[in-house]
């Protein structure tokens, strides 16, 4: 499921900052696996709850895991949401602030790597790191949004800065779901909450 999700994001990237609009097509293929996952992982979760009656942290890793694989599916809504927004976006050039838009991008990605990688390893120090990577994120998602909001004699349509702002905030979004993920790994691996 985190595959796909990371394969997701990646197609939204290109969709939007490449102009790509064949992986913009894809993406919605891509979410209605990945909601097959989180259903099928969530039915699982509460089956092992019920007939296996796990204690301590085998509970503590079925409760962290639901809530977990739902951040994912969330990621991967909002992967399908920019290819959407990428694809509105198409017809108008290019707007001067997407190269900042598109690092904002590459931290996300960043960011749900990382979290997939801290998740694998049941690494909880990487996972409580994820905080401090959303920060930039944070950062970014601020100064973008003033500039986009602060434009002052805006030629021909406004659309483009209303996508380029519903961009962000989905990037902001994927970016505190990639910080949900690590922190309930260092959940699984403490059993304390940060």
């Amino acid at each position: 499921m985190g595959a796909l999700v990371e394969r997701s994001s990646r197609l939204s990237h290109q969709a939007l900052f490449e102009r790509d609009l064949h992986s913009a097509e894809q993406i919605p293929l891509l979410d209605k696996q990945i909601d097959r996952f989180y259903k099928q992982i969530e039915v699982d979760c509460v089956a092992i709850m019920t007939l296996e009656a796990p204690v301590a942290h085998d509970l503590r890793c079925l409760s962290a895991f639901m809530q977990l694989v739902r951040d994912l599916e969330r990621i991967g809504d909002y992967a399908k949401d920019i290819g959407e927004i990428a694809v509105k976006n198409f017809p108008y050039p290019p707007h001067p602030c997407l190269p900042d838009v598109a690092i904002m991008s590459h931290q996300a990605q960043s960011m749900l790597a990382t979290s997939l990688v801290s998740l694998a390893e049941l690494d909880g120090v990487g996972g409580r790191r994820m905080k401090e990577l959303d920060n930039d994120v944070d950062d970014s998602y601020e100064r973008l949004y003033q500039t986009l909001a602060s434009q002052r004699d805006i030629q021909g349509a406004v659309e483009p800065i209303l996508l380029l702002g519903l961009a962000i905030r989905c990037l902001e979004r994927m970016a505190d779901h990639a910080t949900n993920i690590g922190q309930r790994v260092a959940y699984i691996v403490t059993g304390q909450r940060s």
